[in-house]
């Protein structure tokens, strides 16, 4: 796998691209800003970005502009966006197939972080756990997702994180069988079907974003 990286900090760059060599990944180019990923990412194709929200010259949202413009000339180009803070409203408007939003503390989970670089690039969508937690917390009713059973929220917001049917068997120690019936359920109270179900997954977990986002404004 090959990766461009944005990140303004010279030691997390370096600290970054250290770890994807460890882990067998290359990276074809490090910068310090938006414009440069773009330029990056356009001439060189790698099959990742690894994107800072927060860049020069601003220190606002310029990562984030930046990697919204790649996707608009690659649109399904795989981005995995990195945040200091919990910012959900980032994710909710940048979220989708192909598309990860990390807290940059992950990076630190040496093993996570990988795979979650991994499972972006392959075209999965994942979600930083700190950030649905917030976005639970601040549902309303009202929502379509007010038909789902405690369970059910529980097993889409580990869904949101990109983790697989294992995975959530894992932690909620039930059985995947379990599982299956659960997604089953919020496939069929969402309404998603019939389509392939790594694409209704993606659906489930953007409905999760989108009203989690516009309840609590944040869209």
């Amino acid at each position: 796998m090959r990766v461009v990286i944005a990140e303004d900090s010279v030691l997390l760059r370096e600290g970054v691209v250290r770890l994807l060599a460890d882990g067998g990944i290359e990276t074809l180019a490090a910068v310090s800003d938006g414009a440069a990923l773009v330029a990056a990412v356009q001439d060189l194709r790698p099959d990742l970005a690894i994107v800072d929200v927060r860049m020069p010259p601003g220190f606002t949202d310029e990562g984030l502009r930046a990697a919204l413009r790649i996707r608009r000339i690659l649109p399904v180009f795989p981005v995995l966006v990195l945040s200091q803070y919990v910012e959900e409203h980032y994710a909710a408007e940048l979220i989708g197939p192909g598309v990860g939003y990390l807290l940059k503390e992950r990076i630190s989970e040496v093993a996570e972080f990988l795979d979650a670089v991994r499972r972006v690039a392959s075209g999965g969508t994942l979600v930083d756990p700190e950030v649905i937690s917030q976005l639970l917390g601040r549902q309303r009713r009202g929502s379509v997702l007010d038909s789902l059973s405690p369970r059910e929220r529980e097993v889409l917001g580990l869904m949101a994180e990109g983790r697989s049917n294992t995975a959530i068997a894992g932690r909620l120690a039930v059985t995947e069988g379990a599982v299956e019936k659960h997604i089953s359920g919020i496939f069929g109270k969402l309404r998603l079907g019939p389509e392939p179900d790594d694409h209704r997954r993606v659906l489930a977990v953007l409905t999760f974003l989108g009203t989690a986002s516009t309840r609590s404004g944040l869209g």
